[in-house]
């Protein structure tokens, strides 16, 4: 089964840093792409970076030359790097993975939580 865990998050102030990471588990192929979203409360989840096997990445004009996703594709593991933080990037973070099991789906973690005080 294949399994998504987040780890990192936390708290910090604004104009400070957080970082995140992610692993997909369970699957006998690399995850195909792979992206951080996030839900602040009383809000919709949006999406807050993606990234391919390839390497494509976007990013939510939000969080542009703030934040920065990678991939280490032989440990099936994201990061997301978040610097310059405003109070607005409080949420809970998801990962997200397209992974195959019997076959190809889309599969989320259970979040991380990321708060920023002003």
């Amino acid at each position: 089964q294949v399994q998504v865990v987040e780890s990192g998050g936390g708290l910090a102030q604004a104009g400070g840093s957080l970082s995140l990471s992610c692993t997909v588990s369970g699957s006998p192929f690399s995850a195909n792409t792979m992206g951080w979203y996030r839900q602040a409360p009383g809000k919709q989840r949006e999406l807050v970076a993606t990234i391919t096997s390839g390497g494509r990445i976007d990013y939510a004009d939000s969080v542009k030359g703030r934040f920065t996703i990678a991939r280490d594709n032989a440990k099936n593991t994201i990061y997301l790097q978040m610097n310059s933080l405003k109070p607005e990037d409080t949420a809970v973070y998801y990962c997200s993975a397209r992974a195959y099991f019997t076959a190809w789906g889309d599969y989320w973690g259970k979040g991380t939580l990321v708060t920023v005080s002003s």
